[in-house]
């Protein structure tokens, strides 16, 4: 075979061919937003002196030569473009047009510069201010860029004397439409389509990204001055607080591990799979989450056990505070929800049913603040105590999620996480009677808790635990009912000794103490709350002439169960006016839900009276009135106590209804005699001559008398400086008898009655 020799132009080309080319250096990613901000900065200059050199190409300035003083000079701004501003690059000198192309050419090479940088950035997970910007509001490159100038004389006051050179007018200090559309469109078809990203509707100024400078609304549209939103200047510059416009209204919560959330499994798991499928980025709008349940129930905690499984802040506001100012409530929630893009955050609403009860008055706040955060909401949870209301039925993507109160094993697990050993050792078996006799929610347990390790610390700095005395009393607290004026509060200090009745009577009021106690248990455990639609709760009718002991019983009750009583007076809840009366009683009802408090309804009869034939309206809403007090009896689950004088006046349907009927009648002779033992307090002086025996048998009172007479002897012993004595309770014994509008007579005081004739 023939040689073959290589030319020396083939080598070189084989050389060519095995060596690889020389690599471009690879981007190198910004190392903080600063960095990348400056080079936006430079790529911005090259256009502003470009479209200066270009005005000037065409003699723009020659006609206002003689009035420097009222606009910058091209000395001026020369001297300041030649001061590099935030830059080291330098223009090249040369001719106008050579100049200008050159400008433009360096803008596109920054550009391409920042965009391979951005990527760069990207791949190693650092998030830069701008891009995010541009990322949570969907911006367009267009966008993007209109943004930066307008950004520019915020970060420089040197572009205030650029941009007031290039509008001819040194009052001018921030872009006109006109001069952003003129930097960055090439040809009027350009421009007249850049003006579509200026519409109201559109992200610029729909997210409120820039806003119109101050003092320049009566500009045309195109020499309408633009400025960048303070917030919006913050966050580019790193700044990622709070807009001022919310800091007092809003609050951050950290997520929260879902073993510090007590739901039942079944009800956790089925909400987390929802809300795993929701989130996913293929499902748009993004959804929103109507949670709804008793003030308390954990609303708020299930919201940060989901911001958990996105690592995201939860962001809240109460909208009864915003709700003082209605007209601003849109624009409060669209810079909420621009809050909740920017951090990013979760965002939160509380309270929503305020906002239910205000739309009655104001129909469009609902559906305007709903299409707020449907359109701008990424993550967003509402809070409210009622169902979601019909209006909002037929909104996309909105998931009504309802939070179940805690039954009796929840709240004991509720107790122990929020003790968390903080209790006695020696009361350790104490949770289980705090919540059976306390319905509390998760949110008022924590309180109950807290303010028991307050009072703790009162009294002993150094101690870390609580003690069950103190537990109950912070309970009691919690579970009180915020009652209005239609309610008085009683406190009770009667004991099941102090209270004299017969037997059967007694034996009624224990086994309806002990319903009460034994609740739980058979209401839950035993099953029978399944069984009942109505009536979970415990209603009783105290039957008996007045001063016989209906308010002490349901004292002694109160204080055995460890319960609050409240004493409402029907003859003022009723009303002449129609419909009044249901509203009285709705108000009272409604304000003692889950207090689990004693209600003592006095002067029952005052509306309870047999059922009339109606003859007129006024005997048709009286029917109504009293079926509507049934209702919320039986929809109350605490317990309910009706008192009247007279059980006739009580109608037969009324009383079917009724678990416990208790008559306390006048009581005899023996009975009055333990009254009378039990009446004094152990310090008071009693004069050997008293004869108790005498005052049982003579004076046919009532428990309610008896104690009056007691004390007002006391008072006249006290003023004689001596022991209570006989003339002492013969004395008060008239003056009761007086108030009774009874004579005194002789057969009666027998031997006493010369007392009588004495102080006349």
């Amino acid at each position: 075979m023939a040689s073959h020799e290589v030319s020396d132009h083939e080598k070189k080309h084989r050389r060519s061919r095995a060596e690889p080319a020389p690599r471009s250096p690879l981007p190198q990613p910004y190392s903080n937003a600063h960095a990348h901000l400056l080079e936006e900065l430079r790529w911005l200059n090259r256009l502003l002196l470009a479209h200066v050199l270009r005005l000037r190409h065409v003699n723009f300035y020659d006609s206002v030569k003689d009035l420097r003083g009222f606009f910058a000079a091209d000395e001026e701004i020369d001297a300041i473009f030649a001061e590099e501003i935030l830059e080291n690059d330098k223009a090249s000198g040369g001719h106008d047009t050579e100049q200008i192309a050159q400008l433009q050419a360096q803008a596109q090479q920054i550009r391409a510069s920042i965009t391979a940088r951005l990527h760069a950035t990207i791949a190693q997970n650092v998030v830069l201010p701008l891009p995010h910007l541009a990322g949570c509001f969907q911006l367009k490159p267009f966008e993007q860029q209109a943004l930066l100038i307008c950004l520019a004389p915020q970060l420089d006051a040197r572009y205030d004397k650029i941009y007031a050179y290039l509008q001819n007018d040194l009052t001018k200090k921030f872009p006109s439409l006109d001069l952003i559309l003129s930097l960055l469109c090439d040809n009027a078809e350009v421009r007249l389509s850049g003006l579509n990203y200026f519409h109201p509707a559109a992200p610029l100024r729909r997210f409120d990204l820039l806003e119109t400078a101050e003092n320049d609304w009566g500009s045309s549209a195109a020499h309408r001055a633009l400025r960048i939103n303070t917030r919006i200047l913050h966050y580019a510059l790193g700044n990622n607080a709070v807009d001022e416009q919310l800091a007092h209204d809003v609050r951050f919560w950290r997520p929260l591990a879902w073993d510090r959330v007590v739901l039942p499994d079944s009800f956790q798991q089925r909400t987390h799979k929802l809300f795993q499928m929701s989130m996913s980025e293929a499902v748009q709008p993004r959804p929103v989450w109507y949670f709804y349940g008793r003030a308390g129930v954990g609303k708020k905690i299930l919201a940060r056990a989901l911001c958990s499984e996105k690592n995201v802040l939860l962001l809240s506001v109460d909208l009864r505070a915003w709700l003082a100012h209605p007209e601003t409530l849109h624009e409060r929630a669209r810079l909420l929800l621009r809050e909740g893009l920017l951090q990013p955050a979760a965002v939160y609403f509380e309270h929503l049913e305020k906002l239910e009860a205000a739309a009655e008055e104001n129909p469009l706040l609902w559906p305007r603040l709903m299409k707020e955060i449907i359109e701008l909401g990424w993550m967003t949870f509402v809070g409210s105590e009622n169902p979601m209301p019909p209006a909002l039925l037929d909104l996309p993507q909105i998931f009504p999620v309802e939070i179940p109160a805690p039954d009796h094993a929840t709240q004991q697990a509720l107790w122990k996480l929020h003790l968390d050993g903080a209790l006695a050792a020696e009361e350790t078996d104490m949770v289980e009677p705090l919540s059976a006799r306390f319905n509390l929610t998760g949110g008022q347990i924590a309180r109950a808790v807290h303010a028991a390790q307050q009072a703790g610390r009162v009294h002993e700095p150094e101690r870390g635990q609580v003690s069950f005395a103190e537990l109950i009393a912070s309970s009691r607290i919690q579970s009180q009912p915020k009652l209005s004026t239609l309610a008085r509060k009683v406190t009770p200090k009667r004991s099941w000794e102090e209270l004299v009745l017969p037997e059967e009577q007694m034996r009624q009021l224990r086994e309806l103490a002990n319903q009460v106690k034994h609740s739980r248990l058979v209401m839950e455990e035993w099953g029978f709350g399944d069984k009942l639609t109505l009536g979970r709760g415990l209603n009783a009718l105290f039957v008996g002439p007045s001063g016989t002991g209906k308010t002490m019983a349901a004292e002694v009750i109160a204080r055995d169960l460890g319960l609050d009583l409240y004493k409402i007076d029907l003859s003022a809840v009723v009303s002449k006016y129609i419909g009044e009366t249901e509203k009285n009683l709705n108000r009272v009802f409604t304000e003692a839900e889950h207090s689990n408090a004693i209600l003592f309804f006095d002067e029952a009869d005052a509306l309870l009276g047999k059922r009339s034939e109606v003859k007129d309206a006024h005997d048709r809403y009286a029917n109504i009135e009293i079926a509507y007090l049934l209702q919320k009896m039986e929809e109350y689950e605490g317990i309910t106590i009706l008192a009247t004088n007279l059980r006739k006046n009580i109608d037969e349907a009324f009383t079917r209804r009724i678990r416990f009927i208790v008559e306390f009648p006048f009581p005899e002779e023996s009975y009055r005699r333990r009254i009378w033992q039990t009446v004094w307090p152990r310090a008071t002086p009693l004069a050997t001559e008293v004869d108790l025996d005498f005052m049982a048998r003579q004076f046919k009172l009532t428990g309610g008398n008896i104690r009056n007479v007691a004390l007002a002897a006391a008072f006249f012993a006290a003023d004689n400086g001596k022991a209570v004595g006989m003339k002492h309770l013969i004395r008060a014994t008239k003056r009761e008898y007086q108030k009774m509008s009874k004579l005194c007579m002789k057969s009666e005081f027998g031997q006493y009655y010369e007392l009588l004739e004495r102080e006349q």
